[in-house]
């Protein structure tokens, strides 16, 4: 057994962050406590698959409605499609990458973009190589929102910093892979599964491993994490429905504290991806009152 300390530990402490963590810990009991969930957990995951795949694919700029997704056959067609196909794909396969997370991070990073981008890209399932470029996380949205930033909650949005160039990517995710690693040879203690989840999520953000659907890759990781670590192992809590309430400009706004690497801005991500998951915890509470009508 590991007995070294976390270095994700103290973000935990950071403003703000305990009390999110307690939020979201109390929300996720009372939904698993749900009497739907003693009968029909299985079509509960299933529906969070579902819309949560949706919401990522809207983070993308392809903000198709949920009943369009349910009843969609061919994700071939035209590159909105394409990236709610690939959203779906990445979310049916995510719980079975569950024991291979916990000694291989990297290699279900790798099969992650390898089902998003799909066999026909050369580049699918490998990092960016030198002299490649990685396609924008938010490549639908107006240029003119992304020129100016401000400290401002609700003012337009800085624009994001171009990712490190792959030696750069490659060897931070290495260290994230290693801490990760550590962390499943570690019994007990350490940060809890919302930080590890967060800090999983921002890095990939911010290196932008892979040549494309770097935000869908990111987002399914950050829903593997919450699973593996035990907050959320049912994987019925769909944060990305929650990130995409919230809004693409106030994600953006998150993403961007995390990048500048101050405490505040760490601890502001970590709460942002708390609220979402908050979000996405309401939201299948839903669909469990739903079921319990009958409607469902």
């Amino acid at each position: 057994m590991t007995t070294g300390t976390d270095p994700l530990a103290p973000l935990a402490q950071l403003d703000g962050v305990p009390e999110a963590v307690a939020e979201v810990r109390k929300n996720v009991d009372r939904l698993y406590g749900h009497r739907v969930m003693r009968r029909r957990a299985g079509e509960v995951t299933s529906e969070s698959a579902l819309r949560g795949a949706r919401a990522s694919a809207a983070l993308e700029g392809a903000d198709w409605p949920l009943e369009e997704v349910r009843r969609r056959t061919d994700f071939g067609a035209d590159p909105e499609a394409r990236t709610v196909g690939a959203a779906l794909r990445l979310s049916a396969e995510a719980g079975q990458l569950l024991s291979v997370w916990r000694t291989s991070p990297l290699q279900v990073l790798a099969r992650l973009h390898l089902l998003a981008a799909g066999d026909g890209d050369p580049a699918a399932g490998r990092p960016r190589r030198d002299g490649e470029q990685a396609a924008p996380l938010f490549p639908l949205e107006v240029a003119a929102t992304e020129t100016v930033a401000t400290g401002a909650p609700d003012g337009p949005v800085g624009e994001l910093p171009p990712p490190p160039p792959p030696a750069e990517a490659a060897a931070r995710l290495d260290q994230l892979a290693g801490l990760l690693a550590a962390r499943a040879e570690r019994l007990t203690g350490g940060a809890p599964a919302l930080v590890v989840a967060a800090v999983v999520h921002g890095e990939l953000l911010a290196l932008r491993p892979f040549g494309s659907y770097n935000g869908l890759v990111a987002r399914a990781a950050q829903r593997i994490v919450l699973t593996a670590e035990g907050l959320d192992p049912k994987a019925i809590c769909p944060a990305e429905v929650g990130l995409a309430e919230l809004g693409t400009a106030a994600y953006r706004r998150a993403l961007l504290g995390y990048l500048e690497g101050t405490p505040e801005g760490v601890s502001r991500w970590v709460v942002h991806c708390a609220a979402g998951l908050g979000l996405g915890v309401r939201e299948s509470t839903a669909v469990c009152e739903a079921m319990q009508r009958g409607m469902v």
